[in-house]
């Protein structure tokens, strides 16, 4: 009933707003950890700008309204408040923004227990409706030519941030060493070179 009701919301949103073209991005994945560690994690919307880049932060008001701030060039932000709508512990959330805000965005999430232990089968469903004007074109910059595969890469970082504790990065790493072998490999093809270079003839 849950999935039913989400796929309808979005239903109606998505025909209500044909002309604005909402983005839309629905993801399914397991998480090795607990519904009820996973479900706790999201519920707290305080936690999505850990995995979701294009969030600045979001402040949770009360136990259902939160405002959200994302960012946009130039150090500038674009903001909107969202309250949920419908919940059931373990089971689902569902939540929009409100009336007035720099964009429309509406979310689901459902949370089930996967065929192995301690596990959860993640069911992930955003729209955003994109604003109009200068705050468009922030909108427009902020989530660049494929925004449905920046927010999947959002829910890939959720799942490894679930996972690992942390989000792995390259940045600010450095080269690591070549291992023995390597390094004998490329000895053994320096050495090789230079014995060509010895013994070809000389050209005239």
């Amino acid at each position: 009933m849950a999935a039913a009701g989400g796929l309808l919301v979005f239903q109606g949103f998505r025909e209500s707003h044909k002309t604005a073209r909402p983005i839309h991005v629905e993801r399914s994945f397991t998480i090795s950890k607990p519904v009820g560690e996973v479900f706790n994690f999201w519920r707290n919307f305080e936690n999505l700008p850990k995995f979701m880049r294009h969030l600045n932060t979001v402040e949770v008001t009360d136990q259902t309204r939160s405002h959200w701030e994302a960012r946009a060039p130039l150090g500038t932000s674009i903001s909107w408040e969202a309250q949920i709508t419908d919940e059931r512990e373990n089971d689902y959330i569902l939540w929009e923004s409100l009336p007035g805000g720099a964009v429309e965005h509406r979310g689901s999430i459902q949370f089930r227990n996967a065929p192995f232990a301690d596990a959860t089968e993640v069911i992930v469903s955003l729209d955003y409706r994109p604003p109009v004007g200068k705050v468009g074109a922030l909108f427009a910059r902020l989530f660049g030519e494929n925004p449905e595969r920046q927010i999947r890469e959002d829910l890939r970082r959720f799942k490894q941030l679930m996972e690992a504790g942390e989000i792995p990065t390259i940045e600010g790493q450095p080269s690591g060493r070549r291992s023995p072998f390597v390094r004998m490999m490329h000895a053994a093809s320096a050495e090789r070179t230079s014995v060509r270079e010895r013994t070809s003839p000389v050209s005239a």
